[in-house]
């Protein structure tokens, strides 16, 4: 279940040097509810109805409202940062595939595993494997790329 008192610690750092290929990231879960679907849709601005209404999504063939693509790549996004820390950045998100939708009463997690790392003008770059699950299955999945300080 999702911990809302989980707490970051963003003074922890990690490097290129402290990655291994094979390695996975800390998962990331969060209950999907109406609530944060319409707090997402606001502040994205992506007024969709089926992101927020129950029965437009059940119309267009979805069990519930749903979480939109701006929601999913932002937990996406957020499970690297809170891995990587404030010195990495994310130099490529996606492409990614929807596969089932992530509708109201799930409890979604997203994943991440390291596929290969390399040095690249200077930097540490590293490659991912992305993916979010539920009890109903992989909802969707991807690939990111990120860079890392390297230790000097």
């Amino acid at each position: 279940m999702y911990d809302w008192n989980r707490k970051i610690d963003w003074s922890k750092q990690l490097y290129f040097e402290d990655v291994e290929v094979g390695s996975e990231v800390p998962p990331v879960s969060i209950p999907i509810d109406l609530q944060r679907l319409v707090m997402e849709a606001g502040a994205n601005r992506d007024f969709s109805s089926i992101h927020h209404d129950r029965d437009l999504a059940q119309a267009s063939g979805a069990p519930d409202a749903f979480a939109s693509t701006t929601f999913i790549m932002g937990m996406f996004e957020r499970t690297l940062r809170e891995w990587m820390g404030l010195q990495g950045s994310i130099k490529k998100l996606g492409p990614f595939r929807m596969m089932i939708f992530m509708s109201v009463g799930d409890v979604v997690t997203f994943k991440a595993i390291v596929k290969n790392k390399q040095k690249e003008d200077g930097k540490g770059i590293i490659d991912l494997e992305i993916w979010a699950e539920s009890p109903k299955g992989q909802t969707a999945k991807g690939a990111a790329i990120v860079t890392l300080p390297i230790k000097d």
